[in-house]
């Protein structure tokens, strides 16, 4: 016994060092593992649950989530007026919102944050979703048109295009207007998003001026003072042969980064910790009894999880071990309670290569909507979540989480039932003509191996491939091989279409169905399928134009319908769940709703 324990107090302490609590510091008011270190602070290049965890704490929107009940609150704003057409939305900023420099929060704030988010040298991966502006699509073409023409602006000529052609107007100091091309039922929750939040433009281009000018932009603004030049401002410049706006990322580390929101950040150490402490400026301090947070990099997941029982840290986000289903277990017996699973706004699935042709150019079987629907109805979910991942999550059979959207309810697409399958499979011409157990075309030409694609960075999707492989096999007379691979070959492969069936999982990023939907769009980035149906492309166009909220949701549900009964592009498999940490006797305020954002500046911890 005391051979098992050694290795066990070994890994003990090296979790200690790894957590590394320096004797110059106390402990953390709260502290937590980030399963993998932050990849920026500047919010308009985040694109990581983990990096938007931060900014949540570090920045403040014009609005946020409850996170609660994922309602809109105002945040930065303290009102807001929405014209009767939903066209134009007017933001008033709190007279008492400030930078944690002591400057003023304004609207020029904002609209410079706004310019950067839909300006392509700033390659955010989510400007698309604001091209509902007005003029913000066409500015993005103009400006990859100059990037592409090589057109040599300067950063004041790029910005004054910017003002003029978006429909982006700072009203005064502390009021905001935004006037969109048609009306978004959900753009205030693409507004919470931490894309969204302001940045202080001398932090961020490392303004270098004298101390007068600069004590002037403090208190009077960073617009009422005439900038500095080029060869003055350290993180940004123009490039000379590509003109492109060239943006170095100091400024959004300790010393140098000015923040708006509950916490400004303190210390950041890459690959092992960041701590962010309260921000003296901020308008409501009222809103947060904690006073420091350590965010403590472990990609290790057993590491993880030995630091938290070693009561290193206050929350795990993120359990991934092999035995967490044994863990579940043992809740459920009542032998542990700082173990938590919930589902959240995301599903777990495996595309279709939807193309006409494989990528070594032989006809593809899956091209035909009769063979999909034959692989969904041979596939058995209650089977999949009891035996491979064993963890028992909801099974799916629809894309958009079931009654996870107000007013949505749920899409009932195609059940396991193996003797339809057979059926469509040879209405789609796939029979077992010799008697071999295998099925051929009317040619007499064999079902083509499938080429079944999976990630080995978890053991999950092995399983799960497994089990997929044995269920088709053994009810359509398919062969399947398996095919695992690393995260970078994986993107790769999916990407190129050099699959036939793929692994995938789906996270919503705002409260409505198109968050999901839209990826079956014929020119969707995410659609990896390769899946093209002009009448879908219309049916979301139709639906995005429609006025009334519930004829909206109604058409969308009827878009999901066809492609869940009918098309099927993807067997999707489950919701998934989140499996968190933490004493829930200690630590109050994280939320359990699926959307999966936490607002760390609402914990709370008892003594």
């Amino acid at each position: 016994m005391y051979r098992l324990l050694l290795p066990v107090a070994f890994v003990v302490a090296v979790v200690v060092c790894v957590v590394g609590l320096d004797k110059t510091k106390p402990r953390a008011d709260f502290v937590f593992v980030n399963r993998g270190d932050v990849f920026t602070l500047d919010p308009q290049r985040m694109s990581w649950l983990n990096d938007m965890q931060i900014a949540y704490c570090l920045y403040e929107g014009l609005v946020r989530w409850n996170t609660v009940d994922f309602s809109i609150e105002l945040a930065a704003a303290d009102k807001l007026d929405i014209s009767d057409d939903g066209l134009v939305y007017t933001f008033h900023i709190r007279d008492d919102a400030m930078w944690s420099n002591g400057a003023k929060v304004t609207a020029h704030d904002f609209r410079y944050a706004w310019m950067r988010l839909l300006t392509p040298d700033t390659a955010s991966d989510y400007s698309n979703f604001f091209y509902s502006i007005r003029g913000a699509k066409e500015f993005w073409d103009l400006r990859t048109g100059q990037l592409k023409n090589k057109t040599i602006l300067s950063l004041a000529q790029i910005s004054a295009l910017f003002n003029e052609s978006v429909g982006i107007k700072v009203i005064d100091l502390k009021t905001i207007q935004i006037e969109l091309e048609k009306p978004v039922p959900y753009f205030l929750d693409q507004l919470a998003l931490a894309v969204c939040s302001p940045v202080y433009k001398p932090a961020v281009e490392g303004w270098s001026f004298g101390e007068k000018a600069e004590q002037s932009s403090v208190e009077n603004g960073w617009f009422s003072v005439q900038p500095p030049p080029m060869s003055n401002r350290a993180w940004i410049s123009v490039d000379e042969n590509s003109g492109r706006i060239k943006q170095q990322y100091y400024w959004a580390r300790p010393g140098s980064l000015v923040s708006n929101g509950p916490f400004v950040l303190e210390d950041w150490r890459y690959k092992r910790d960041m701590w962010l402490v309260r921000n003296p400026y901020y308008h409501s301090p009222e809103l947060t009894t904690i006073d420091s947070i350590q965010g403590v990099t472990i990609s290790d997941a057993n590491t993880s999880v030995l630091a938290f029982e070693g009561g290193q840290v206050d929350w795990l986000n993120g359990v991934n071990v092999d035995y967490q289903a044994d863990m579940l277990k043992q809740k459920a017996e009542g032998n542990r309670t700082n173990i938590h699973a919930f589902p959240t706004f995301g599903t777990d699935f495996f595309s279709f290569n939807c193309r006409p042709t494989l990528l070594d150019g032989s006809l593809n079987p899956f091209s035909s909507a009769g063979v999909r629907r034959a692989f969904v109805l041979a596939t058995n979910r209650e089977s999949i979540v009891t035996h491979a991942t064993r963890l028992h999550e909801p099974v799916v059979n629809s894309f958009v989480p079931p009654n996870s959207i107000v007013g949505y309810g749920a899409v009932h697409g195609l059940t396991f039932n193996p003797k339809r399958a057979v059926e469509e499979l040879a209405m789609a011409g796939w029979v077992d003509r010799d008697g071999d157990g295998r099925v051929e075309d009317v040619d007499g030409n064999a079902f083509p191996a499938i080429d079944l694609l999976y990630t080995t960075n978890t053991p999950r999707y092995k399983w799960v491939s497994l089990e997929l492989r044995d269920q088709w096999e053994k009810t359509l007379g398919v062969p399947v091989e398996l095919r695992g691979t690393d995260n970078k070959f994986f993107s790769s492969d999916l990407h190129a279409g050099n699959f036939m069936v793929a692994r995938g999982r789906w996270y919503g990023d705002y409260g409505d169905p198109t968050t999901f939907l839209d990826v079956f769009r014929s020119d969707n980035g995410n659609n990896d399928r390769g899946y093209v149906n002009p009448a879908i492309d219309s049916a979301l166009d139709a639906a995005a134009s429609e006025l009334n909220p519930e004829k909206r949701m109604a058409m969308l549900r009827d878009v999901e319908e066809k492609l869940f009964t009918e098309e099927v592009p993807m067997v999707v498999i489950c919701q998934l769940l989140q499996l968190y940490m933490y004493d829930p006797n200690y630590v109050s305020g994280l939320t359990s709703h699926p959307r999966l954002v936490q607002h760390l500046w609402r914990v709370s911890l008892e003594d």
